[in-house]
């Protein structure tokens, strides 16, 4: 496509008018539509195409094509209910897969058929297709076309170069989806990879609702999610996005779960938001969850009998290789807390550095592990990248500043005095300056300490190009990774929210700029920080580097899809690379 046409695509599309006609010709129906209904019924019963349609986990000759088709009572407003379960109505889909945008080169079509019993979501592995190809899509249901998606299958072989936009932690009351619909009109995009809280499981007026009504985007249902309906319907809402809409139809998206689709702090057993008292079993909360995740999004099961094994890999040809992980529910131990070692004598450092050393806690889990460094010894591809959710680099801040003691701006004005004028400083200040420094967020690999240095250890052994992606903090962060004794072994670039708020909302006296730096300063594998702003992570991937580049929305409390370009920062291939550097 033309920059000019892609443009025109991409507002069509986020406008949710894109439609390929009304009622299909016999021509356009090369295995007929079998729903036993004549043209003036499927004119009066017309089902509709209300959430888009999407595509993701590309391999070499296949994509998955995802839709949801509204059955015609609730599209027509007479029934706003979901069909009884036990005697589920079908609906024949047909899909089409083509090599232009205007469907003169079809190249795979089939029929599908969907049902309340996967909430009349519907997904093909559509398969047979040409590597690094760029394909349309659609669906058809009684007649009615749904919008048209383009997708793109992986390269085979020798390839240049490699662009994924990455996003995280999307909360749909926080504010206007634009870091998608900005996104959507990116050119030259292999696919998007999303670490996850795509959705968030909170109740209206509970997280980030703060400006919900007045921009009209409480979240439904209600309450909090529990059950498999409440699951399906806050999707449902999601995807009525328009920018969310825009992005899922203009590339293939690669995804991983990270807590909130299932609830706050999620670990193998649990989670911080779930109280089995009030709230039920967490098992039947948790297959829930990710039965609707599984349904609405374009996710390929590695093994259907197990649908909480996420993680998967993705093979670039011999550029890159993404690994997807799951560090929320298979293999991850519960959260340690640094309150729970604080006491009427202070903190006691002994006990929580033995804790956090134990050598049985686990954030991927043996099974995980074990196929994640068996996935990079066989790669032969020149980087190796893991898509997961949580910071792998070592954030250690001082202790007084997790423990409430002083700020971030105080401490960094006690550490100039220090310098500047040692005498000035009492007793007290001099013991702030003094207490050790800790991890600041135990949720992330921090808290999982030799779990990190056995993966980052294997990493090293094998001599890989390592670049690890991240989400879940809401900021944007590029940090180095080293392992305990101080040798690089890769990178990490952390994507900053969709809408979910960051630091700033944490500390809302500090100046942005200035705690960014500070903690710069104070963490040292710590080389860039935005603590303030939305947006995505934009990664161009060549045999020589890996280069991130952030990029920011204005604002979230309006649509604007204005968007401001930050810093760019690679890393280099080889072992005089595999740290963060300036580009030229």
């Amino acid at each position: 496509m033309t920059d000019t046409s892609r443009r025109s695509f991409i507002r069509t599309v986020a406008a949710g008018t894109l439609a390929v006609g009304g009622l299909s010709h016999a021509a356009d129906r090369p295995d007929g539509d079998d729903d036993g209904h004549d043209d003036h019924q499927r004119t009066a019963h017309r089902p509709a195409f209300l959430h888009g349609v999407a595509s993701g986990d590309p391999l070499q000759d296949r994509v998955m094509l995802w839709t949801r088709v509204t059955p015609p009572a609730q599209a027509s407003g007479e029934d706003g209910s979901h069909d009884d379960d036990r005697e589920p109505r079908r609906l024949a889909l047909h899909w089409q897969v083509a090599r232009d945008a205007e469907f003169r080169s079809i190249v795979a079509h089939g029929q599908v058929r969907t049902s309340a019993l996967t909430d009349h979501t519907a997904k093909v592995d559509a398969g047979g297709l040409r590597a690094g190809t760029t394909y349309w899509f659609r669906f058809r249901c009684k007649g009615v076309w749904s919008p048209v998606g383009r997708t793109r299958t992986l390269p085979r072989g020798g390839v240049s170069q490699v662009r994924l936009a990455v996003f995280s932690c999307s909360n749909y009351p926080a504010g206007h989806f634009n870091a998608y619909g900005a996104a959507a009109q990116l050119a030259h995009v292999d696919a998007a990879v999303h670490l996850g809280d795509y959705i968030y499981e909170y109740g209206r007026g509970q997280y980030a609702s703060q400006q919900a009504a007045a921009l009209g985007r409480e979240v439904l249902p209600a309450g909090e999610l529990l059950t498999l309906a409440d699951y399906r319907a806050r999707y449902a809402q999601y995807r009525t996005d328009a920018d969310l809409q825009a992005l899922h139809a203009a590339m293939p998206l690669i995804a991983v779960w990270d807590d909130h689709e299932i609830a706050n702090d999620t670990w193998s057993d649990g989670a911080e938001n779930h109280d089995p008292a009030t709230e039920g079993d967490w098992q039947q909360r948790r297959a829930a969850a990710i039965q609707a995740y599984h349904e609405w999004m374009p996710t390929r099961l590695p093994d259907p009998q197990r649908p909480d094994r996420i993680y998967r890999s993705f093979d670039f040809g011999d550029l890159l290789s993404l690994h997807m992980l799951d560090t929320r529910v298979i293999g991850r131990d519960r959260q340690m807390a640094v309150s729970d070692y604080v006491g009427a004598t202070g903190f006691d450092a002994a006990r929580y550095a033995a804790d956090l050393a134990a050598p049985g806690r686990q954030l991927l889990g043996i099974e995980q592990q074990q196929w994640l460094i068996g996935q990079m010894a066989r790669s032969t591809a020149r980087w190796q990248v893991l898509g997961q959710q949580v910071l792998m680099a070592r954030m250690n801040v001082p202790a007084p500043l997790l423990l409430g003691q002083i700020s971030v701006s105080g401490y960094a004005a006690l550490a100039a005095r220090a310098a500047s004028a040692p005498q000035t400083l009492s007793a007290a200040e001099l013991a702030i300056l003094r207490a050790p420094s800790i991890p600041y967020n135990l949720d992330a690999w921090d808290g999982y300490a030799v779990a990190r240095e056995q993966l980052l250890g294997a990493a090293f052994g094998l001599d890989k190009n390592l670049v690890v992606l991240a989400g879940d903090t809401h900021n944007a962060w590029a940090s180095d990774l080293t392992d305990f004794g101080g040798r690089p072994v890769g990178v990490e670039f952390a994507t900053p929210s969709v809408s979910s708020p960051g630091f700033e909302t944490i500390f809302p006296n500090e100046n942005p700029q200035f705690f960014a730096a500070a903690l710069q300063q104070l963490i040292g594998p710590l080389v860039y920080a935005d603590t303030s702003r939305r947006g995505y992570l934009v990664i161009d991937a060549t045999p020589e580097a890996v280069q991130a580049q952030w990029h920011f929305v204005e604002t979230i409390a309006r649509h604007d899809l204005t968007v401001q370009v930050g810093p760019t920062l690679r890393t280099r291939a080889g072992v005089d690379g595999r740290r963060i550097e300036p580009t030229a």
